[in-house]
């Protein structure tokens, strides 16, 4: 029998899926996802949408109760289920580790075709207050100024400044900018009216120095009473090192815009990463979880086998952070980036460091690597650090005429890493080992380190 809206049934979930709802099969055997649920719960569903090969339900009510399953008391979010951040506070952190590892293992065997299994998954020490960045939207509410995250699949904002993600400081810093608004008449950006002052409200904290950057970015670089901002955060945020306006008037999604000055302070912060300092910008690409990020970077450089005599090319090098990392293990680093200013800031953290054996290209990824080709340079090790969409077929191609030795992947989604690994395959690089990395506890996301190794022929 075919499943219909508003229809309540009895639902067993047995799996969960890449964004991180459970799901399960009904009696007819069509396959129902159903959010903020875990592996062995038993639910009475209600049938919100039925599609040709599967449906969306919402909980009702909880029969059977996960062994993975927290008790409502430990889960420590007002708006967990509200916000579009966690998937996975409902549950144990072990058994989020469990979901993340196999949903990268589902992937390499289903789109990769690959018959290995992942190594264990490496875990986060501390699965609380751990981004060092924020970018909070604000938009106009009924009775006043809303400040904190996006719902689900919309640009509606839910109320909230102290995100269990966020370190203390930053949810304190909202709160002093929210008073200060109110207090200056400040009106919030409306996105459908295209009117307003003030959009996001921009924070990040340098891990190892404690330094604080704020932000506001605002439709223009007219402030009200910016005095009293500053003196309210210099009294109250503890090394506070900069205070920036990003001017953004563009009716865009995107969140900075291309001019800033500074309103206090510095126009950026300092940071130590495996031994190495950056300087961060508003503008600058940095992973949000510092521990995690020399977890993974280490990794890197531990697969890429270096001995001092390889030259790398950094493909998707952002700010330069793991080619920079790998740079005193190789004898040259090339390092590939679109983002002009994240070039700028390549440049600039390789002489912070005295690296004099790391070159930063502007381009793109796929033209950079065919130039470099052309050019008869021959890496004998690959880093490949892409987008969500993975790399395509254009630059695996061109990475495999390269012909390098080894080919280190970091990847953000394992559906692209696997479709890539299946190419590369298909081109003569066999998939030694991938192992996932833990970057952002109690969100969805899972990162990969993947080590490939050319075959020869």
């Amino acid at each position: 029998m075919q499943l219909e809206k508003n229809q309540i049934i009895t639902l067993e979930i047995t799996g969960v899926t890449a964004e991180g709802s459970g799901v399960g099969r009904a009696e007819c055997g069509m396959a129902v996802f159903v959010p903020f649920t875990a592996v062995g719960d038993v639910i009475e569903c209600q049938v919100l949408k039925v599609k040709s090969t599967h449906a969306y339900g919402k909980v009702r009510e909880i029969k059977v109760k996960s062994p993975d399953r927290l008790g409502a008391e430990n889960i420590d979010c007002s708006v967990y289920g509200k916000c579009g951040g966690c998937v996975w506070r409902h549950i144990n952190y072990e058994a989020e580790l469990r979901y993340k590892w196999q949903r990268v293992a589902d992937a390499l065997n289903r789109i990769g075709g690959i018959d290995i299994m992942p190594e264990p998954i490496v875990g986060a020490e501390n699965i609380a207050g751990y981004r060092n960045k924020a970018q909070y939207p604000v938009a106009p509410g009924e009775h006043r100024m809303m400040i904190g995250f996006y719902a689900p699949r919309s640009h509606r904002v839910v109320e909230q400044h102290h995100c269990a993600l966020q370190p203390q400081e930053f949810g304190a810093i909202v709160d002093i900018i929210a008073k200060w608004a109110k207090k200056s008449g400040v009106l919030a950006y409306d996105e459908t009216e295209g009117k307003g002052l003030l959009r996001h409200i921009f924070i990040r904290k340098a891990d190892s120095t404690g330094e604080i950057m704020v932000g506001l970015v605002c439709t223009s670089g007219k402030i009200p009473n910016p005095d009293m901002l500053v003196s309210e955060l210099r009294k109250n945020v503890e090394n506070l090192a900069s205070v920036m306006v990003n001017i953004n008037r563009e009716r865009t999604n995107v969140i900075l815009g291309g001019s800033e000055f500074v309103l206090w302070g510095k126009n950026s912060i300092t940071d130590e990463l495996c031994g190495l300092r950056f300087q961060l910008s508003m503008q600058s690409f940095y992973q949000v979880n510092h521990r995690q990020a020399e977890v993974l970077y280490n990794l890197a450089k531990k697969e890429a086998g270096l001995t001092g005599s390889e030259t790398v090319i950094d493909l998707y090098c952002g700010t330069g952070t793991i080619g920079l990392t790998m740079a005193g293990s190789a004898k040259k680093v090339i390092g590939v980036e679109i983002v002009e200013s994240a070039v700028s800031d390549a440049r600039r953290n390789a002489e912070e460091n005295n690296i004099t054996n790391a070159e930063f290209i502007c381009g793109d990824a796929a033209s950079a690597a065919q130039m470099l080709k052309s050019e008869g340079i021959n890496p004998d090790v690959v880093i490949l650090d892409p987008p969500r969409k993975g790399c395509g077929e254009g630059l695996v191609e061109t990475i495999a005429e390269m012909n390098p030795e080894r080919v280190v992947y970091v990847s953000c989604d394992p559906a692209t890493l696997s479709r890539d690994l299946k190419h590369f395959g298909e081109l003569g690089y066999k998939t030694l080992r991938v192992t996932p990395v833990d970057l952002f506890p109690r969100t969805a996301h899972v990162e990969c380190v993947t080590l490939m190794s050319r075959v020869e022929k």
